[in-house]
């Protein structure tokens, strides 16, 4: 099964704060862990909402706003695309993430519709 895996926006992301170096290296090596096991497909940071839009495609106009956005919880600041057997695999391997010295980082796992879903 197909995941996506969805890192939650925090004050620093949206703030547009890099990580540190040491972070970076401690994801990376986590990245080719994920890439060794053939479990990551893709995967990227996204920059804050600020830089963004949202398109509301309702009626005969769509209505477009533009970032930043509020609420951090709802906000995504990177994400993966993996390939597991199970849902507990993907948590499995979502404990494993390296930890944000800068404060909690929070991951939701959400499931891809695959054809065979469809009928």
């Amino acid at each position: 099964m197909r995941v996506m895996v969805i890192v939650k926006a925090t004050t620093n992301s949206e703030a547009g704060e890099m990580p540190s170096q040491e972070f970076i290296a401690e994801m990376g090596a986590f990245n080719q862990k994920l890439i060794a096991a053939g479990v990551m497909l893709d995967g990227g940071g996204l920059k804050a909402s600020k830089n963004g839009a949202r398109v509301a495609l309702e009626g005969p106009q769509p209505s477009v706003t533009h970032g930043p956005f509020g609420q951090l919880g709802e906000l995504a600041s990177g994400f993966w695309m993996w390939k597991v057997a199970s849902l507990d695999e993907a948590i499995g391997w979502a404990k494993q993430c390296p930890t944000s010295p800068v404060g909690p980082l929070q991951l939701e796992i959400r499931p891809l519709f695959e054809m065979e879903d469809f009928g």
